[in-house]
């Protein structure tokens, strides 16, 4: 593995933990946790678009307020 290979790997892992930590990977986890679930015989419900996803947790963050950064 060169420098360059190096670096770029330690770079996209950053990108990755970053993501995490800011929250912007939810929409990802919902989605394996929806598909998962209706692998394994659970309630089919529709699954949301990104764009509901993110309305539907911005909903229930201002009606259910608790302690964050911003």
């Amino acid at each position: 593995m060169s420098v360059l290979d190096a670096l770029r790997e330690g770079a996209r892992d950053f990108a990755w933990f970053v993501r995490g930590v800011m929250g912007e990977d939810a929409y990802e986890k919902y989605k394996a946790h929806c598909e998962a679930d209706s692998a394994v015989g659970g309630a089919v419900l529709p699954m949301m678009t990104e764009r509901e996803f993110w309305r539907d947790t911005t909903d229930r963050q201002e009606s259910n307020p608790q302690g964050r950064c911003c």
